[in-house]
């Protein structure tokens, strides 16, 4: 199904609503809910308030342009389902094009915000679970696999790994094993 063309008469606020309502909020709520106590173990205490905020912002931006390009992708089957009928392309709140140019570009800046602010492993990992979620869930797995969640929630493990990096700047054999716990947990 294609969106319909977007009525000049939608109020700004509506369309504002509309691009964060792409980036799924809530879901990023739980998504960075592992990231600061992450941090502070890594550290062994409360790292630099920058630091955790810059890392936060950065997660922010990338879970939220994965999951814009998600709602992209799914446009179709969300105008079929009764629980994701009201999102912003399936009422034509922005055209496809709007949003994805939205989802890449705040993935864009994830990147360089978290390669500026806390560190370049960071942006990387940020960029891999970006890759996961989209590339490996989205396109892959969800229409084809009815294990598509559980495979696909390996991307959610991601930000324990990246407060982590944030506050090491590395990955330690040891502490890589924290995302499969969280994954185990989950499942």
């Amino acid at each position: 199904m294609v969106a319909p063309a977007i009525p000049q008469s939608i109020p700004l606020a509506t369309r504002i609503g509309g691009f964060v309502a792409l980036t799924k909020p809530r879901i990023i709520e739980l998504l960075l809910v592992t990231t600061v106590p992450t941090m502070i173990v890594a550290h062994g205490g409360v790292p630099s308030i920058w630091l955790m905020v810059a890392t936060v912002i950065g997660g922010t931006l990338a879970a939220g342009g994965a999951n814009a390009v998600n709602m992209y992708v799914d446009r179709d089957i969300d105008a079929v389902m009764n629980r994701t009928k009201g999102r912003p392309l399936v009422n034509g709140i922005m055209t496809p094009k709007a949003a994805l140019a939205f989802a890449v570009s705040i993935e864009v800046i994830a990147f360089a915000w978290l390669w500026g602010t806390v560190n370049l492993l960071s942006a990387v990992l940020g960029f891999s679970a970006f890759s996961v979620y989209v590339f490996v869930y989205t396109l892959w797995l969800k229409r084809t696999s009815r294990q598509n969640i559980v495979i696909g929630g390996i991307a959610g493990c991601f930000p324990v790994l990246i407060g982590y990096s944030a506050v090491t700047d590395s990955v330690s054999a040891t502490f890589s094993l924290a995302p499969l716990a969280l994954f185990a947990l989950m499942f």
